[in-house]
């Protein structure tokens, strides 16, 4: 069976330095990895449709973190109506190794899936080959839904190997389980991690789990479906966030405090982390959200992956900071002045503005808008520490934040993209992640607020799609 890639009809909101499919369809980000001078980023794609099907692995490279080539697909399902689903990547023996989710689909009628663990690899970082004894976990464990048994994330402590799986129990909770491996292939079930297990309605699924210490606390992000929405939080479809505690290896305990949302935005699931081989645990995570409008769609294409966010951690909250070498999207200053009085700026769509604000303002702080109103705004209330964001295509729809009691200033950098907003406030203590679809230059508008203002003009030809086979064969 054979079938034609899509092909994009329209320009108007392709990115200018996100990383995106060449085509067709993206969601999570998958096998974050470094391989031979290369950062790999995979995704999930499906290359016919700019609406989700079947699952494919996309790839693509980068020396640097913001300058992707898109390489061939990586995996493709053995039957066109199957899937291959999330999962990670590691480095091992001098081969790139690719674990994910084998989808089965047994009566699509009846929605009717079964979920196991497989593996690839490859020894270039281009080509890859399916290990000829998959499955390497066949089947979820008797207590647990073989239908929502994926998003293995993987890595290497010491000469074994850890995975951590997601899951939903027979009596529909989310959790993590547990395995260990010495050689990537042969897995032993550890258990559940306690703790890592979902109370007072913390979700039904909890997918796309990722372990791991930070400065001396041990962090479980994930993304639970079925979070029960309060007036100000977890107001997305699905959302995406962490635990934070301390984990013992000797009983498998994760001692941790509440679900605590990562980023506060509209648009932000499914996050992959990689540890640089500077050091740095930097996340990538989807650039929307399931509830999402995706208007680009109508284009041939959806989906998109975030900047790169190193992240840090204070007072047991996870700091995100667009990585170093994003200062290199840098291409000219366009203003650096002081803010005292009403300011109206014309930005382009490829714009980093810097904002640093005397004190803790109330009232509107910003506007941003195109002379469409596609835009959003950001206010501020309670002495200046709880803020409100609102997408002008649904102003009723807002989203909220709360800065952290001692903080006695208000900094935004936020970086502007075709169709993207991206708001780190304070250092990256909050984040808002939107999908904004501007169709002409943004205008910055200011008023009562003073401070220091910065903007530059961003670079927009950082993604280089190389030849993609136009036919797919399955196997």
């Amino acid at each position: 069976m054979t079938q034609t890639p899509i092909k994009v009809t329209n320009q108007r909101y392709r990115l200018g330095y996100h990383l995106m499919p060449a085509s067709g369809w993206m969601n999570d980000p998958n096998g974050f990895s470094y391989f031979k001078g290369y950062y790999h980023l995979f995704y999930q794609y499906y290359p016919y449709a700019s609406e989700w099907g079947p699952m494919h692995w996309g790839h693509a490279r980068s020396k640097d973190l913001i300058h992707w080539e898109t390489l061939p697909v990586a995996l493709k399902p053995t039957r066109p109506q199957d899937g291959c689903f999330s999962g990670s990547a590691v480095v091992y023996q001098d081969k790139l190794w690719l674990i994910y989710t084998g989808h089965h689909v047994l009566d699509a009628e009846k929605d009717i899936n079964r979920q196991d663990q497989n593996l690839a690899y490859s020894t270039d970082g281009i080509h890859f080959e399916k290990y000829a004894g998959n499955p390497i976990i066949a089947h979820a464990p008797e207590e647990e839904s073989s239908a929502d048994f994926r998003d293995p994330k993987v890595w290497q402590e010491d000469d074994h190997f850890k995975m951590v799986v997601g899951s939903r129990d027979q009596a529909g909770l989310g959790r993590v389980l547990l395995y260990d491996s010495q050689d990537l292939k042969h897995w032993e079930y550890e258990g559940t991690v306690s703790g890592a297990k979902s109370v007072d309605e913390e979700g039904f699924m909890w997918e796309c789990p990722d372990f791991f210490r930070l400065n001396g606390q041990d962090v479980l992000l994930t993304s639970p479906q079925g979070i029960k929405a309060t007036k100000e939080q977890f107001l997305n479809q699905h959302n995406t966030g962490y635990f934070v505690g301390q984990y013992s290896t000797a009983d498998k305990q994760l001692e941790r405090g509440s679900f605590t949302e990562l980023d506060n935005g509209h648009d932000l699931y499914a996050t992959q982390t990689l540890v640089a081989p500077d050091g740095r645990r930097v996340m990538v995570a989807w650039m929307n959200a399931w509830d999402s409008p995706m208007t680009e769609k109508t284009d041939g294409w959806c989906g998109a992956i975030t900047l790169p966010r190193e992240l840090t951690i204070k007072n047991n909250r996870l700091y995100q900071h667009p990585v170093a070498e994003a200062l290199s999207l840098r291409e000219a200053e366009v203003i650096n002045q002081e803010v005292a009085e009403p300011l109206n700026c014309s930005l382009s769509r490829h714009t980093e503005v810097k904002l640093d604000l005397n004190g803790l303002p109330t009232g509107t702080i910003l506007k941003l808008a195109d002379k469409n109103n596609a835009g959003f705004s950001i206010e501020a209330d309670q002495d200046g520490r709880h803020l409100i964001l609102t997408r002008n295509s649904d102003p009723e729809n807002k989203r909220y934040a709360v800065l952290d009691a001692t903080d006695e200033k208000l900094s935004l950098r936020i970086f502007i993209d075709s169709s993207s907003a991206e708001i780190f406030v304070n250092d990256g203590e909050v984040v808002f992640t939107e999908r904004i679809y501007w169709q002409d230059k943004p205008v910055l508008s200011l008023n009562g607020t003073t401070g220091h203002l910065q903007a530059f003009e961003l670079s927009s030809q950082t993604n280089s799609y190389k030849q993609v086979k136009e036919m797919i064969d399955y196997e």
